[in-house]
């Protein structure tokens, strides 16, 4: 089989990235959905290899909690979406929550998770804090999700939902859910 050359695609793309949309409109659809996958193995391949995760992790636990111990909104380091979570309890039947979906899936159980960390918290608080890296995916949809648990009754109180959109984490809606919401 011949060697293949893309140099010219390449290049034009990488100056005029507009000319990816004109491209893309002209694609049939198996062919759009054959390079949507293509595009997300290559964003996820390269988010495996890249960097050091392990320093990554390191300052995101120090940057990605608040003052009562639960997560701050994802935010985007490249090459990842970098998602904090955890759980903060005085006992067993009462604890406070925050944890994100990742195209409504928990983020742990996410097939896109690159690498999950988890810690146990120091101090008289039981719980613990964990950060998961996911790539960044064009339109991947987040929920974060805040919820309280009281004489072991469990409520959401917050939903807060981000999206991926040119290579941004962009907040689309934030709801306050009654005590009467979900359960």
């Amino acid at each position: 089989m011949a060697t293949r050359q893309y140099s010219t695609i390449a290049r034009l793309l990488r100056e005029d990235p507009n000319a990816s949309s004109e491209l893309v409109a002209k694609l049939t659809d198996d062919s759009l959905l054959e390079l949507a996958a293509a595009i997300r193995e290559e964003s996820t391949r390269r988010a495996r290899a890249c960097g050091d995760q392990d320093a990554i992790l390191e300052a995101a636990f120090e940057r990605g909690f608040a003052r009562d111990g639960l997560g701050v909104l994802p935010w985007i380091e490249t090459p990842f979406v970098i998602c904090p979570g955890g759980l903060v309890a005085k006992n067993r039947a009462n604890h406070r929550c925050q944890f994100v979906s990742a195209d409504d899936t928990w983020v742990w159980e996410s097939a896109a998770l690159i690498r999950e960390d988890k810690r146990s918290l120091a101090g008289t608080d039981e719980g613990f804090r964990a950060i998961a890296l996911l790539p960044i995916t064009e339109g991947m949809a987040l929920d974060v999700v805040r919820a309280r648990m009281r004489q072991g009754q469990h409520a959401v109180e917050r939903v807060t939902s981000l999206v991926v959109r040119k290579g941004r984490l962009i907040e689309v809606e934030r709801r306050e859910v009654s005590a009467r919401g979900a359960r």
